[in-house]
């Protein structure tokens, strides 16, 4: 039985990254609060542990929403002028899907042994039990397809 249903992708999405941002679930609340007041959907969010209180905070949105993003960061300095915000389009999220995955060690050992073949420039990750999402330079979509499609085959 193949562990992996599907391998899609989505293009043209943008990573945001606020950097050092306090350890602060208020502000993390009031930040997505001003992003779905916006008419934004975010797709990948990811949370590093806190070093010195201060961890980092990324997540993804389609690049139609660059713009709206751009009007909101202003507003975020506003809420904490530290945070250190960065922008980065022109990336492309791969998801790997398998029902199977659940309670399947290895499925990501694969994932990331292909990607790293593919000699991706990966910015972000992403996973639950079923899935593993993994957000590439659009320039590495291609090479980085083909090889998690040959791992997976």
């Amino acid at each position: 039985m193949n562990t992996i249903q599907s391998i899609t992708v989505v293009e043209d999405v943008t990573l945001i990254s606020l950097q050092d941002s306090p350890a602060d679930i208020n502000l993390i609340s009031k930040i997505f609060e001003m992003i779905s007041n916006a008419g934004i959907d975010v797709d990948m969010i990811s949370q590093t542990p806190p070093h010195r209180n201060m961890p980092d905070l990324s997540f993804t949105v389609s690049g139609e929403d660059m713009g709206k993003i751009l009007e909101i960061s202003a507003k975020l300095r506003e809420l904490n002028p530290d945070l250190k915000l960065s922008i980065r389009n022109g990336n492309c999220k791969i998801s790997i899907f398998g029902e199977a995955m659940r309670g399947c060690p290895g499925v990501a050992c694969k994932a990331f042994q292909a990607v790293a073949e593919a000699n991706a420039d990966v910015s972000m990750i992403t996973t639950s039990e079923v899935d593993i999402s993994i957000l590439v330079a659009k320039e590495d979509l291609e090479n980085t397809l083909e090889a998690l499609q040959k791992a997976f085959a």
